[in-house]
């Protein structure tokens, strides 16, 4: 259904295709075009060096871009975890595709092998991207106060993703 294709110098103009009202609404609002460059420098450092991975979502029948998805490390609840997050283009949306990009992105984190979880912070109001966690077979772990973006406080589910290998669960 999909591929993962590592983020690359190009994909500047998919962060400016995501960063409207109805996209950036549980995030804080549309940047500047300044803070799209340095998100982008962020996306193709991270993508380089990690510790993770950002990606664009292309399908696989029709090479179209269908949004982007990644993972990074951060530190939550005095651990080091993985944090994922994910952004599909309207068009793309209610399809399935947001949950085969978590799913996708969940097994490179596994796969990077240097921690056992993968979170998701969705606000507590965006029921796509707590739809998305849910069909994806992550764990409920409860509502956080959660910043992002930096400064900004607000509500958020915590989403748990075991990555350990199946039959050590």
């Amino acid at each position: 259904m999909i591929i993962l294709e590592p983020w690359a110098a190009g994909d500047f103009w998919l962060l400016e295709a995501t960063n409207s009202p109805d996209m950036t609404r549980f995030l804080g609002g549309p940047e500047s075009d300044g803070q799209l460059r340095l998100r982008h420098e962020r996306y193709v450092r991270l993508t380089r060096t990690g510790p993770g991975c950002m990606y664009r979502v292309v399908l696989e029948e029709s090479g179209e871009t269908a949004g982007s998805v990644g993972f990074w490390e951060r530190e939550w609840q005095d651990n080091k975890v993985y944090e994922c997050g994910w952004g599909i283009l309207p068009a793309f949306q209610g399809k399935g595709i947001g949950v085969a990009a978590a799913l996708a992105v969940a097994e490179h984190a596994r796969l990077a092998g240097a921690h056992r979880y993968l979170h998701a912070f969705p606000d507590t109001e965006h029921a796509g991207s707590n739809g998305i966690c849910r069909k994806a077979g992550f764990v409920h772990m409860g509502v956080s106060d959660f910043e992002y973006p930096k400064g900004h406080w607000k509500k958020a589910h915590d989403w748990r993703l075991d990555l350990s290998p199946s039959e050590q669960r």
